[in-house]
C-alpha cells in the first residue's frame, strides 16, 4: 500500500519538565513507577491539503499528590494529504494511526531524554503504543 500523505516537517512545539524542589524530586524518584503516559492528538487543516497534527505526550501521576513532577511534550507534524484522499474516515486513520506510527519513535525518544535529563535515568516505556488498536477501540 502506498502512503497517502507526506510529512513536510516536524518539530517540538513545547517541551516541559517541572519538579518543584528536592523533596518532590526524591518522592517522585520513589514513586515514578505509578506515573502514566497520556496521549492526545489534535489536528488543524491548513491550505492546499496540508494538515498540522499536534501530538501531546504527558507523563504524569494521576493521583492527587502534593509532590509530583510534570513532563510534557507537544510534537507538531505538518503533513500533505494525497489528492485522492476524500473520505473522512481514511483521513482520521492517517492522522491517528499512520502519522503517529511514523513519528512515535522520535517522539518517545525526546520524552525519554527529558525524563533522563531531569534525573530519572531508570525510566523506560515497556509497552509500545499500538495506535492501530487505540483507533479501532475508539471508532469500532
Amino acid at each position: 500500500m502506498t502512503k497517502k500523505y507526506k510529512i513536510l516537517g516536524k518539530f517540538i512545539k513545547d517541551l516541559s519538565g517541572e519538579t518543584k524542589n528536592i523533596e518532590t524530586y526524591l518522592f517522585v524518584k520513589d514513586n515514578i513507577s505509578k506515573y502514566q503516559l497520556g496521549i492526545d492528538i489534535t489536528s488543524k487543516a491548513l491550505k492546499n491539503k496540508m494538515i498540522e497534527v499536534s501530538t501531546t505526550l504527558k507523563f504524569e501521576d494521576k493521583e492527587n499528590n502534593e509532590k509530583k513532577s510534570h513532563f510534557e511534550i507537544i510534537f507538531v507534524t505538518i503533513i500533505k494529504i494525497d489528492e485522492n484522499v476524500q473520505d473522512k474516515k481514511e483521513l482520521e486513520k492517517i492522522i491517528l494511526c499512520d502519522v503517529q506510527n511514523e513519528i512515535y519513535p522520535e517522539l518517545e525518544k525526546s520524552l525519554l531524554n527529558l525524563l533522563h535529563n531531569s534525573g530519572y535515568a531508570e525510566i523506560k516505556f515497556e509497552k509500545k503504543v499500538d495506535f492501530e488498536k487505540l483507533y479501532n477501540q475508539k471508532f469500532n
